[in-house]
């Protein structure tokens, strides 16, 4: 390109040019980043391939390998759609996701009615369970006394470690935004003696938590196959899965710091 050439393009180059390229440049980014790693990876990589051989042929007037080339090409948008067609797939979910975050389920929501199921589950087969949700107070070093696991909450990954067979099912399950974070950990058990007798450890280790941070604590008890709700202190029987879906979405609302402390103040 000649010095006359390149300043008549500068004084032709507009702000809206450059943001045509950074936005292509972006574009080309992510899908490199979206196919690494992946078998369609080595599909475009031959695709690119043909593409520096059709700039040869164009360069050296190869005519047959060009007319081949050009026959191909003609259906290059199909054959991108069926080689990564699980990755653009992919790819769109993600974006989406991202994009419109604020308009998709809320993933802490998903986890508490997996709990919600997942509790009352139990309680019918009279099998029992210990899931603590973390809120404000972090409970790192609750965690480090069980087994990592950090794995997205499920019924059926709550109901198979809780099972008695289960080498997990002592102890409890720690939740952590939305996600099951470690399993068979053992809380602090309450001190206090104003308590039914007929409470197990599970209970006690419950308030024993929930007096020491803001946790809320779910017990299942496999003698009455119950479920009951722990939080500050307070132990509160839930009758059935839609109050217990009722009593966490008030807990864990943004603007429920009143209700929370009218919660808490209920009695054991």
């Amino acid at each position: 390109m000649s010095l006359e050439a390149a300043r008549l393009l500068l004084a032709n180059w507009e702000p809206r040019d450059a943001l045509d390229v950074a936005l292509m440049w972006f574009l080309l980014y992510q899908a490199l980043l979206l196919v690494r790693g992946t078998r369609a990876f080595q599909s475009l990589v031959g695709l690119v391939a043909l593409g520096g051989l059709y700039l040869l042929s164009l360069r050296f007037e190869l005519l047959t390998l060009r007319w081949a080339l050009d026959k191909f090409f003609v259906y290059i948008v199909l054959a991108v759609l069926i080689l990564f067609q699980e990755d653009i797939r992919r790819g769109l979910a993600s974006t989406g996701g991202r994009l419109f975050s604020g308009f998709s389920s809320d993933p802490d929501s998903f986890a508490h009615e997996e709990i919600v199921q997942a509790a009352f589950a139990l309680a019918s087969r009279r099998i029992g369970a210990l899931i603590v949700i973390e809120r404000g107070a972090s409970l790192s070093d609750v965690a480090e006394s069980g087994h990592t696991i950090d794995a997205e909450v499920s019924q059926e990954l709550l109901s198979s470690i809780f099972h008695p067979t289960s080498p997990l099912h002592d102890g409890a399950v720690l939740i952590r935004k939305g996600r099951l974070l470690a399993a068979k950990v053992f809380l602090p058990l309450t001190l206090s003696k104003d308590i039914a007798r007929y409470f197990g450890t599970r209970h006690r280790a419950a308030l024993g938590l929930s007096e020491e941070t803001d946790a809320v604590v779910l017990v299942v008890s496999e003698e009455r196959g119950a479920v009951s709700l722990v939080m500050a202190g307070a132990l509160t029987p839930v009758a059935d899965t839609n109050e217990l879906r009722q009593r966490l979405q008030e807990i864990f609302a943004p603007t429920s710091s009143a209700a929370r402390v009218g919660f808490a103040a209920g009695g054991r």
